[in-house]
């Protein structure tokens, strides 16, 4: 027990809170496609229960073969900032090559998962992984790293969309999208505690380049264009009330974050980036689920 505890700790299985609803979002539009678009005898529980369990696995096996990966090789970084020496490679609960087995396990069953549920799935999956992974690299060498971020966690929507029809469709793209947006500029104010020390062994980020001020800026920005997405594509979905009392709720967590973080006192960012964003991810994804269920 205590090994699988240290492993959910080496993955932070907790943040997988932010994604999750959307990887359910693109699974429920997908079942809401196929249902008029496909005639079959199949009990409901059966026909799609198998992808959603495939989705699930797929989501989790993705994100902690990234994250386990991300911890491996940032482990000598990791080892130098006091904020992050306590994590469990730098303290020495797991060895990296047992995260790194770790990490190709992962791999293996997301490949795998996919085999059993579509075509196009298992064939992109390569591509899922690349993505996924190589974002552990780009801190070495561009400040658009928490773009890549966002890229890989926007995979999640379309992803599970792509699951249950097997195509691709311009709604759960605008989800991918904001979910690029949003990843992207929390990512930004959580960088704002290793300004210094990014600097300090030449890392990259938004806020180790531009400083803290801008950095701030750039993240509203972005957080901005998350929020036209999500507008966007309630307008583009033809969704009910409910829908926008999700947005509503999501805009409300994005500015309530800004509010609390400040160039000068960055007391706050914890709990901009695990409450806050944790809350705005949460119960958009019930609602905006909710809402395709309203006739």
């Amino acid at each position: 027990m205590t090994t699988v505890k240290n492993y959910l700790s080496l993955v932070k299985f907790s943040h997988t809170i932010f994604a999750l609803p959307f990887a359910l979002i693109g699974f429920f539009l997908g079942v809401m496609w196929k249902q008029t678009h496909t005639i079959t005898a199949v009990p409901y529980y059966i026909y799609y229960g198998l992808p959603f369990i495939g989705v699930l696995i797929c989501m989790v096996s993705a994100r902690s073969a990234a994250m386990a990966f991300n911890r491996y090789l940032d482990r000598s970084f990791d080892a130098k900032n006091p904020r992050t020496a306590i994590r469990e490679i730098p303290k020495g609960i797991i060895s990296p090559q047992s995260a790194l087995r770790f990490v190709i396990l992962n791999c293996v069953i997301f490949i795998t998962a996919t085999f059993f549920i579509n075509e196009i799935c298992f064939f992109l999956s390569p591509i899922a992984l690349f993505v996924v992974l190589f974002y552990s690299y780009t801190k070495r060498f561009t400040p658009l790293c928490h773009l890549v971020l966002g890229l890989g966690l926007s995979l999640a929507p379309i992803g599970a969309y792509l699951a249950v029809t097997g195509r691709f469709d311009v709604l759960p793209i605008l989800f991918s999208f904001a979910v690029i947006f949003w990843v992207s500029g929390f990512d930004i104010i959580y960088a704002l505690q290793d300004i210094e020390f990014d600097q300090s062994q030449k890392l990259y980020s938004i806020p180790a380049v531009v400083g803290k001020s801008k950095a701030l800026h750039v993240s509203e920005s972005l957080h901005l264009l998350s929020a036209a997405c999500v507008i966007a594509a309630g307008f583009y979905g033809h969704f009910h009330f409910v829908y926008w009392i999700g947005i509503a709720v999501f805009c409300g967590m994005l500015l309530y974050q800004h509010s609390i973080v400040k160039p000068n006192d960055l007391r706050r960012v914890n709990l901009a980036f695990m409450t806050a964003n944790g809350i705005a991810s949460v119960v958009f994804g019930v609602l905006v689920i909710a809402d395709l269920f309203i006739n």
